[in-house]
């Protein structure tokens, strides 16, 4: 298998975010879907559904919806990279370009929460994008990763740190 660029999808989002998702980059099986979260093994979908109230099997764009409607943005701190499979440890660092969050948060003016999908997510954004004064107003968190790759921490033990999304929100 050979390392090849790819590159991340559009933010889900709307002007109502008050929460960013960020992970580092899709993995191939989410690349292949045009999808976020696709792998069936990521437990990404599952916690937000248990967490919001919907089903894990809903539609795609249903589930996309119910974030939406949660006031949660989804996206990916790297626009493109280069990477063999589909480790974020496989991404070749000098190969990391970052999606543009200045603009993203001018759009975003009521984002406040920024939640990193695991430990890449969140050294890429420091690596790249981190500048405290487009920041100031904004906390961020990193959550255990949904990946099947951490599959060394329980599906229940994810789902109690993933419920911090909510423990603020309210």
């Amino acid at each position: 298998m050979s390392a090849l660029v790819v590159r991340s999808f559009v933010p889900v989002s709307d002007a109502r975010a008050e929460v960013l998702i960020l992970g580092s980059m899709p993995g191939r099986a989410s690349l292949d879907a045009g999808r976020y979260y696709a792998h069936p093994r990521n437990v990404f979908w599952r916690i937000l559904a248990e967490l919001l109230g919907f089903d894990a099997d809903d539609a795609y764009e249903e589930r996309i919806r119910a974030l939406m409607s949660a006031r949660i943005a989804l996206w990916d701190v790297l626009q493109s990279c280069v990477r063999k499979g589909s480790l974020d440890t496989r991404i070749e660092p000098d190969t990391e370009i970052a999606n543009d969050f200045g603009t993203f948060f001018r759009e975003h003016r009521r984002i406040r929460r920024v939640y990193f999908n695991g430990a890449k997510a969140e050294s890429s954004f420091v690596r790249h994008v981190r500048d405290d004064r487009y920041f100031a107003s904004v906390s961020f968190a990193r959550l255990p990763s949904t990946s099947p790759a951490h599959a060394a921490m329980s599906f229940e033990s994810k789902l109690r740190a993933w419920r911090e999304l909510l423990s603020q929100n309210s």
